[in-house]
């Protein structure tokens, strides 16, 4: 049966008990439409509802909505579940069905996530100049790095791109610190092996699951692709958007102005991080 995503946009906000009396008759009357609410996560404050539901088609999924309460999502999109999976997390949810920070203390999870690359720098090199067996060699220290930072940090390794990984956090402190310690563990490595020196450009970038185009996280993905090949080597670059999430949480960063990358219509203002130790 298809996953779908609904969304719904309140202006002024939403509190999120009136949520979670809706969720709840949602479930009194979703059998009749052979549909099933999973969870829903809430953005109080912005007023977003994203439901998350497996129903036979996006019709039956608005019905219930419709004879439960009447509040129609502004749009609904079919998903992939892998893609559920991977960008918001397991299904932890509270007794009213909210989606809530994995590990929190049922803190509830606005559904904005950081998505991070990173991408070797010269990996195409690597085996011309040093081997097939070498190349792996280096490739399997950078995997290792990362998953190590990811699995320390709280992230979620999304897919191996070949050359990096990408993955995603419910905290965008998170996904900073994740990125510091990639760089701090791969220059450690690079000073232990200086005649075989790896390293690696980092990007990322915070946003909520459907931003444009009807695409979970497409924007957001895209952002973070385009700041990780704008880095310069050993260099960790982030949005605005990341900077300002993190105040307060003992992160450096540096201003780097409005930078123009492929694909965005306008020039898009980044940080890079200060990871030194």
């Amino acid at each position: 049966m298809p996953l779908y995503m609904d969304i719904h946009e309140i202006d002024g906000g939403v509190p999120a008990e009136d949520v979670a009396k809706a969720h709840a008759e949602d479930v009194k009357v979703q059998d009749k439409y052979g549909v099933h609410y999973h969870k829903y996560w809430v953005n109080e404050k912005a007023g977003k509802i994203f439901c998350l539901c497996h129903a036979p088609n996006a019709e039956a999924a608005t019905q219930v909505h419709r004879e439960a309460h009447g509040m129609v999502a502004d749009k609904i999109i079919e998903i992939q579940p892998e893609l559920e999976e991977g960008f918001l997390g397991g299904i932890e949810v509270n007794e009213a069905g909210a989606a809530v920070v994995p590990g929190a203390t049922n803190e509830r999870d606005s559904g904005i996530r950081t998505i991070l690359f990173t991408d070797i720098v010269e990996s195409t090199t690597f085996t011309q100049t040093l081997g097939d067996e070498a190349a792996m060699v280096l490739l399997g220290v950078h995997d290792t790095i990362v998953r190590d930072a990811l699995s320390a940090l709280g992230g979620r390794e999304v897919k191996h791109t070949g050359d990096g990984i990408m993955a995603s956090f419910v905290s965008a402190a998170g996904a900073v610190r994740c990125a510091i310690q990639i760089q701090r563990e791969l220059d450690k490595h690079a000073k232990a092996n200086p005649e075989r020196p790896l390293k690696v450009r980092v990007g990322a970038a915070a946003g909520e699951p459907v931003e444009q185009h009807n695409d979970l996280f497409g924007s957001t993905v895209q952002l973070a692709c385009r700041l990780c090949e704008h880095a310069a080597p050993e260099q960790i670059v982030v949005t605005n958007a990341i900077a300002e999430l993190c105040i307060g949480k003992g992160l450096r960063f540096e201003e780097l102005g409005e930078v123009v990358l492929k694909g965005f219509g306008r020039p898009v203002r980044a940080h890079a991080v200060e990871w030194a130790a």
